[in-house]
């Protein structure tokens, strides 16, 4: 069975998380999780490690795991694990660090050191004002030329009140995920999903 790594960065979003694990560990797909600083203020990890009997990491634990050299490298040890990254949510901040390269933290790291033959999904998650800004496309369409595969965010009205495109599309992520899933062995996908 594939082994699926979910990278959970601060949106709202968040906080259906624990619900698309548990939907996946009843499908008896082998899942990760790796949280940002800030999207644990949306997210009880404790909670999640202990109810949904699932590995948790975050910043700190790359920290800790590294004494000496020779010891494993959590971000390197994590991407080579799994066969399929799912950023999601991910929040206009981590799309902008993603798309320029940037790794400063746990979940940075690890899309910066994925082996790019096998799968990135990618679910936005912003307020609409955000996801309409001209800099989200270029970033999106950066990361659609390295072969990742967008599930675009859906209409609703947000958390903020606001009433537009934005939010996380998490049934159409938990859909694209199993479908990976039965489809494996991985190799790249790069349509977004229901595209043909």
């Amino acid at each position: 069975m594939p082994h699926v790594l979910i990278a959970c960065s601060a949106s709202v979003a968040a906080i259906k998380i624990p619900d698309i694990i548990s939907q996946l560990v009843q499908k008896n797909i082998s899942t990760t999780l790796v949280v940002t600083e800030a999207s644990k203020h949306f997210l009880d990890v404790e909670k999640i490690r202990n109810d949904l009997k699932i590995d948790v990491y975050t910043d700190q634990n790359e920290w800790d795991a590294w004494k000496t050299r020779g010891d494993p490298v959590l971000h390197i040890e994590l991407s080579k694990k799994a066969d399929l990254l799912v950023l999601a949510p991910l929040s206009a901040n981590t799309m902008a660090k993603v798309s320029a390269g940037i790794c400063d933290n746990l979940l940075t790291c690890i899309v910066r050191a994925w082996n790019v033959s096998k799968p990135v999904l990618f679910c936005p998650s912003m307020n609409t004002q955000m996801w309409n800004h001209p800099v989200t496309k270029d970033q999106v369409n950066k990361l659609q030329s390295w072969g990742y595969c967008l599930i675009p965010p859906i209409i609703k009205t947000l958390m903020c009140g606001d009433h537009g495109i934005g939010a996380m599309a998490e049934v159409e992520t938990i859909n694209w995920i199993r479908k990976m899933c039965d489809n494996s062995p991985f190799g790249p996908h790069k349509k977004a999903l229901g595209s043909n």
